[in-house]
């Protein structure tokens, strides 16, 4: 139980940090953390599939999405 209380608050200081962030990189960082941990917490819910799609499309593809997106729009802060 130690391990998951742990992760419920790493997610919540990753949700606080892309919220208030003031740079989009670096909420876009956070944003991609807040991803990776939510696929762990899908492993220790004993879903693999809902896992690995959170961290093809949530990690993966919306970075890179937003990734892109601030790049063409010149705008990083």
């Amino acid at each position: 139980m130690g391990n998951i209380d742990s992760l419920y608050i790493l997610l919540l200081l990753a949700t606080i940090n892309v919220v208030f962030s003031k740079k989009l990189l670096t909420s876009l960082v956070f944003l991609s953390i807040f991803s990776m941990l939510l696929t762990l917490k899908y492993i220790t819910l004993k879903a693999p599939d809902v896992a690995i799609t959170e961290a093809a499309l949530g990690t993966g593809l919306t970075t890179l999405i937003y990734l892109v997106a601030i790049k063409k729009t010149g705008r990083k802060k």
